[in-house]
């Protein structure tokens, strides 16, 4: 099978309903903006079961997301992306911002994401020939432990030039040296695969690093150019080799990472990855709202609406040349995301909006959902904590009172402050626990948190307005 259609039958079993339900092992609440993009990542399943004139056809609807910051909308677009293994960048509007008034070479967001698609396609690649690689290294290891004679020097140059030599007899002590040292690899081979030499120090030969990168300015930027001209003199030069003093075990790993880099293809990873990123590829933009001008044909505005023309075309579908070949945009599902408290979204240009058709409005976090962010996802905050202690052998418990009493306080700041989402509930475990980390090992070696330790943590910090918009 195809590595291509592995991926397309992995996808088969993520119907809409089953891709919910992993991003809720991961993010409390936001049901609906869960439903669009889930949908979404069907559709791409479904469209490429379509025949191919009409698969051309067949764009992504691309997603706006809006809502406060730290409601989990990033979360969910990574989390997405990770289930199906597609490539994903993710990326601030407002970066775009800072040269000229017409932004930054917004081109570079679609070059990120085709270098991460290379690279995931280049890992599952040497992930597959690991063993043949490792096998391989421990041939070469052994050659470094028992290496063969020297030859015998040749008679004439026409020996040197063309490797002539005359045939050896039986009793030939070339021979006779050769056997030997194929009899001490074999005798070595059982302890190296069993680890026992990995402690020796060997001399090998190894690569040395790329050739320095020329930076040339040009049509696709200082950056870019740099790369190309480097990889275009890395292949027209031979690579240099030198001598390094390493462990078994590190030449091992040295020698397995050159031979699986030769067992891999590189113009079909680069192929593959082209493809993966515009059939599969997913762009985050963040912070869309803060281009969002209000009209003014003065001031930042200008600046604003010259940054959303720039990123029109990569939403809507063109060709960015990039340094594995020109790639097409026109299936790259882009979802974008913003708080919209200064602006709205109908102060995007309106190519713009069109290019945008769902519009997902994301939940404030309640001091429930605190709750359950704190104790219910996978990887919650207060499972982190306590596994991070655990490698000092310090065993911390939260009561329910506790983690009650901390979601109180991080909704009644959130309230009372400025509202950051579940982001407070990191500042706040940080001051509950802080003296518990303080001490590690040295300190008690189990300890439990109720809500009357985290009152007496916090109390100092809360009583203060002042000092708790700053400390929390």
């Amino acid at each position: 099978m195809r590595p291509e259609d592995a991926l397309l039958e992995s996808m088969r079993e993520l119907t809409p309903r089953r891709i919910v339900e992993e991003l809720d092992r991961y993010i409390v609440g936001q049901k609906a903006a869960k439903r669009a993009v889930a949908i979404a990542l069907r559709n791409r399943y479904r469209r490429a079961l379509l025949p191919d004139p009409l698969r051309r056809e067949v764009i992504p609807k691309n997603i706006l997301m809006i809502g406060p910051t730290g409601v989990g909308k990033t979360e969910i677009a990574r989390r997405l992306a990770h289930l199906v293994r597609a490539p994903f960048v993710k990326v601030e509007a407002t970066k775009f911002t800072e040269v000229g008034y017409v932004g930054r070479d917004v081109d570079a967001i679609i070059r990120d994401l085709v270098e991460v698609s290379v690279q995931m396609v280049r890992a599952e690649r040497l992930s597959a020939v690991q063993e043949e690689a490792w096998r391989l290294a421990q041939e070469r290891m052994l050659h470094v432990l028992a290496p063969d004679p020297p030859r015998p020097g040749a008679q004439n140059p026409f020996e040197v030039l063309f490797g002539g030599r005359a045939p050896a007899s039986s009793g030939d002590p070339y021979d006779r040296e050769m056997e030997a040292a194929r009899a001490r690899r074999e005798a070595l081979r059982p302890r190296l695969v069993r680890g026992e030499l990995d402690r020796e120090v060997v001399e090998i030969e190894v690569e040395e690093g790329g050739v320095p990168v020329v930076e040339i300015i040009g049509a696709q930027g200082v950056e870019e150019m740099g790369i190309n001209v480097q990889d275009l003199l890395g292949g027209l030069l031979p690579k240099r080799r030198k001598r390094r003093r390493v462990t078994v075990a590190e030449g091992l790993r040295i020698f397995a990472q050159e031979e699986a880099a030769k067992l891999v293809d590189q113009e079909e990873v680069q192929r593959e990855g082209v493809r993966r990123a515009e059939e599969l590829g997913i762009v985050f933009i963040d912070e869309i709202d803060k281009i969002a001008g209000s009209g003014s044909p003065v001031g930042p505005d200008v600046s604003r609406e010259g940054v959303q023309r720039d990123l029109l075309p990569i939403i809507e579908g063109c060709t960015v040349t990039t340094k594995y070949g020109p790639v097409r945009t026109d299936h790259i599902l882009f979802i974008c995301a913003g708080a919209f408290h200064a602006s709205k979204p109908s102060d995007l240009i309106p190519e713009l909006q069109g290019r945008l058709p769902i519009r997902v409005e994301l939940e404030r976090l309640t001091e429930e959902d605190f709750v359950r962010i704190l104790t219910e996802p996978q990887n919650a905050l207060l499972k982190q904590y306590a596994a991070l202690m655990q490698t000092e052998g310090v065993e911390v418990t939260f009561t329910p009172d506790a983690v009650r009493e901390m979601a109180h306080i991080a909704a009644w700041i959130n309230e009372h402050t400025e509202d950051i989402g579940a982001r407070r509930l990191h500042t706040v475990l940080e001051k509950v626990t802080e003296e518990i980390s303080f001490a590690g090992p040295e300190g008690p070696q189990k300890v439990i948190i109720d809500a009357a330790y985290v009152r007496a943590r916090l109390a100092d910090v809360l009583q203060d307005r002042d000092l708790s918009r700053y400390i929390l």
